[in-house]
């Protein structure tokens, strides 16, 4: 599997909170805050859910 690196490029004031628990399940919750992930189905839908709010790079 790809490694990828996600990183936070939006607040997530005034989001559901569905999304807010996403980011902290990434372990994000300041912009610009970087994590490295092993890339699953999982962890695919988590992205999807706050696609708009972070940067994706595969590593």
């Amino acid at each position: 599997m790809a490694r990828v690196r996600i990183t936070q490029i939006r607040s997530t004031i005034k989001r559901p909170k569905t999304q807010k628990l996403a980011m902290q399940s990434l372990g994000l919750g300041k912009i610009n805050r970087s994590v490295e992930f092993e890339y699953n189905d999982a962890l695919g839908g988590i992205i999807r859910k706050v696609q708009h709010l972070i940067k994706v790079e595969e590593i």
